[in-house]
């Protein structure tokens, strides 16, 4: 089995010994879909072992929808895996680990996989990315929280680049030899492989030549969007008095709204009664209210379904608007393509630079490359695709599969016989 688990979705794939996979449906409330949403939803429940019920995936959303007052809603609890400040996250009073999380969530998706997962594969192959999210990842750590989740699956467990799954599967496309580039761009991380593919029915088919990433990706240009449009209106930029100064608000009480699994932490006593003492100091109170509002209310998802679909509009046209009300909240705001981009702009010429490295890494030119494909997310946003559109002939460039075809490449990967030469070091994020 070859499996995504990504910051935002997760998809899994089978492989059968004729060398072809296929993905799993995965069971929703609005049908059954191969693409599973990489969220956890908490409740209390007396009745239930422990005091809590859980679900995962859409079940979560929808759980969330019907009481967000009653629930604990977590997404992209990926992005924490490799960071050493995040120790547990405080459910209802019960303190669950990142394994905790992750191996609740997988139950879930096992239980939602019917017949295609009541029986595993011997092997599975879990994707990860070539640069873990965060300042200062922890690459070790984060292979320890992951050993610790899969263990669930009780089967032969190898780990992957991400980027490397999806090579995989656009090589079974390929008639002849050519070198590939990858571009993997999911909600954490931008990651980059370089492969050298052999002709079909080699002994080996695919050499990975080179590997780089980021952490900067889909979540990093939904803050953006945050810091512009909603942000200004909960505080950020205003200021407070203290032993009669007027001092700026610290950045740092809206750092975690730039990642969504710590913004769904936020709802805790300690965070909320620091809030309320600044609201209390505040210039304008009414600003750090809202702000308490929208961790007290949960509003972590309805803001994330609101920039998403921001940047889903703009990716389509030249401008959108933002819409968003909640707790005494209320965003109304035209965007233009133009202004996205330039809020982005920093992010973009880093993740250019990373991709030069990639191609650096690998001895090799832009030139060199025959294929380049983009997958992931946020790959279909334009100025992301003008990186690539500068450094290659269009008729180099592809894309399509963005949210699955690294599960299925996962899950070829799984049946080559020397697949520990595909197998991403334990404490080398750049390898």
């Amino acid at each position: 089995m070859g499996f995504d688990f990504g910051t935002t979705n997760s998809v899994a794939a089978i492989s059968s010994a004729a060398g072809t996979s296929q993905l799993v449906d995965l069971a929703g409330p609005d049908g059954a879909s191969p693409v599973f949403r990489s969220a956890l939803c908490y409740w209390q429940d007396g009745a239930m072992r422990g005091g809590l019920e859980h679900a995962a995936g859409p079940w979560a959303i929808a759980e969330f929808l019907d009481d967000p007052q009653g629930c604990r809603f977590l997404q992209s609890f990926k992005s924490v895996a490799a960071s050493s400040t995040f120790d547990q996250a405080q459910i209802f009073g019960k303190a669950l680990k990142f394994e905790d999380l992750g191996q609740t969530f997988l139950r879930h998706l096992i239980a939602h996989g019917g017949d295609a997962l009541a029986n595993l594969p011997e092997r599975v192959v879990v994707g990860r990315p070539v640069r873990y999210v965060g300042g200062r990842p922890d690459p070790a750590l984060a292979r320890q929280r992951y050993d610790r989740m899969f263990a669930l699956f009780g089967r032969e467990l190898h780990y992957v680049y991400e980027p490397l799954g999806a090579a995989f599967s656009f090589a079974s496309r390929l008639t002849r030899p050519a070198t590939l580039l990858v571009a993997d761009f999911g909600g954490g991380t931008s990651d980059f492989s370089i492969v050298r593919v052999a002709e079909p029915g080699a002994r080996k088919r695919c050499t990975p030549l080179g590997a780089t990433g980021i952490g900067i990706a889909g979540d990093r240009f939904d803050y953006r969007i945050m810091d512009q449009l909603v942000l200004p209106m909960l505080g950020k930029g205003g200021s407070y008095r203290s032993f009669g100064k007027t001092l700026d608000i610290p950045a740092g009480y809206f750092t975690d709204f730039g990642d969504w699994a710590r913004l769904a932490l936020m709802r805790n006593r300690r965070t909320l009664d620091a809030l309320e003492n600044l609201r209390r100091t505040a210039i304008d109170g009414a600003a750090i209210g809202r702000m308490i509002a929208v961790v007290e209310n949960e509003l972590g998802y309805p803001l994330y379904d609101a920039v998403g679909t921001l940047k889903q509009q703009l990716s389509a046209g030249t401008s959108a608007q933002f819409r968003f009300e909640g707790a005494g909240l209320a965003v109304e705001a035209d965007v233009s393509r133009a202004a996205f981009e330039g809020w982005i702009a920093e992010d973009l010429r880093r993740i250019a630079e990373t991709l030069d490295q990639a191609i650096a890494s690998a001895g090799l030119t832009s030139e060199a490359i025959d294929h380049v494909f983009l997958t992931g997310g946020s790959s279909l946003i334009p100025a992301v695709r003008r990186i690539f559109e500068e450094r290659f002939a269009a008729h180099k460039i592809e894309s399509g599969n963005e949210l699955t075809s690294i599960a299925h490449g996962l899950a070829l990967i799984g049946l080559e016989p020397d697949i520990a030469a595909w197998a991403a070091p334990v404490d080398d994020e750049n390898a």
